[in-house]
């Protein structure tokens, strides 16, 4: 299963992948596949070799969590066909959290204590039944013996029981993380008497940007000015506020503002759900994201910068012959003009088994004096010092 996500991620075959996995499973390195296992992988380069492997390791630790989560749920007695089928279907590792939030073991929440009270069938009657006048209801579930006094603490009871469910529900937690990351901007202002301190921070004293659109150098900005207690960062979740994301939840879960007795609880209890518990879950994730995202950004800037300085000339702007040394697959040879412009390449056999020496140094010498070539660069690896001796004898033949 793992080789064929991978094998559609990379747009490649399957067995391709298969080979890369078992090569990396033996202990070869990405730059040792990508020079000396291309005939074994289909030629992947080590751009795809390194998404590769990096995708392996997270579908690995994603299997294996899974696994562990089954187990978990399993042990409680709580595995539902439906559970299990979604948390194998479950394809990253936030939707395999989010399925497993409601049954993983944590501490005795207030929403537990309340049902162990034996409140919950008064939870599902007030959601379910809206009609019903609550505090009437819940004098029906007042017990001592369970600390339930009043029809108040019933009540409060309940009201955890559904913002623990309401904040739990995969498919609406899923929807509104997207919806926060569409909407929501980071308005970032100094903290007072920070100004002198965070002086370098000073362009984010009094800044507000969108999420969605915050360039990486910004984000990381922010996040250290915020670590070294310059910066304080809030989310605006939208231009109505968080109005809309409370009305998303409530259309959810069906609950509307009908004018029945239950309608005006059900609506603090999502105020309350989203107060006490979305805000809080959805802000760690959107900060979570914009880092990760800045991070990769800034990795790719970083690579980019890298690359252009590796390319560039160093031996100035010349025209250029470069050999890529090889035996039994040849010797890769291209010329290159003044402004990296390629001129012609071909692949010769100068060395066993082909042992046509005298053959390239005749296309070699024809492509020096053709071209005007000015400087040769011999790649380090098999074979580079028989094709060091073979540009020495093109020297000689040339006078160069």
């Amino acid at each position: 299963m793992i080789p064929s996500q991978i094998a559609q991620q990379l747009a490649v075959q399957v067995w391709q992948v298969e080979a890369a996995i078992k090569l990396l499973d033996e202990g070869s390195t990405v730059p040792f596949i990508a020079r000396y296992r291309k005939e074994a992988t289909g030629t992947l380069d080590d751009t795809q070799l390194r998404t590769l492997e990096e995708r392996l390791g997270y579908l690995r630790e994603l299997d294996q969590r899974r696994v562990a989560v089954l187990k978990s749920i399993g042990e409680q007695d709580k595995l539902t066909p439906e559970l299990e089928a979604a948390i194998l279907a479950a394809d990253n590792k936030t939707r395999l959290e989010d399925l497993y939030l409601p049954y993983k073991p944590k501490r005795r929440t207030k929403a537990q204590i309340a049902i162990e009270a034996g409140l919950e069938p008064l939870a599902d009657l007030l959601l379910s039944k809206p009609q019903l006048i609550p505090e009437q209801e819940a004098q029906g579930f007042v017990n001592t013996d369970a600390n339930i006094s009043t029809s108040k603490e019933a009540l409060d009871g309940a009201k955890q029981i559904l913002m623990e469910r309401f904040s739990q529900a995969v498919d609406l937690l899923a929807e509104l993380r997207e919806k926060a990351w569409q909407s929501a901007q980071w308005q970032v202002q100094v903290i007072a008497g920070q100004e002198a301190t965070g002086a370098k921070f000073q362009d984010y004293f009094d800044f507000q940007e969108a999420f969605k659109s915050l360039p990486s150098h910004r984000a990381l900005a922010i996040l250290r000015g915020r670590n070294e207690g310059v910066l304080l960062a809030q989310v605006v979740w939208s231009e109505h506020g968080h109005e809309p994301f409370e009305n998303r939840v409530a259309s959810y879960w069906q609950i509307r503002d009908q004018g029945r007795p239950g309608d005006k609880w059900l609506q603090e209890v999502i105020t309350w759900t989203w107060r006490i518990k979305l805000a809080s879950q959805l802000e760690t994730t959107l900060i979570s994201r914009l880092r990760d995202a800045a991070e990769e950004s800034a990795i790719q800037v970083f690579a980019d910068n890298l690359k252009d300085l590796l390319l560039a000339a160093p031996a100035g702007n010349k025209v250029t012959l470069g050999l890529d040394p090889g035996l039994r697959t040849g010797v890769k040879a291209v010329v290159v003009d003044a402004t990296g412009k390629l001129l012609a390449y071909e692949t010769i056999f100068p060395h066993v088994p082909r042992n046509q020496w005298q053959e390239s140094i005749a296309l070699l010498s024809k492509w020096v004096t053709d071209y005007k070539v000015a400087l040769v660069a011999i790649g380090n690896g098999t074979a580079s010092r028989e094709t060091d001796r073979l540009v020495k004898d093109l020297q000689a033949l040339i006078g160069g």
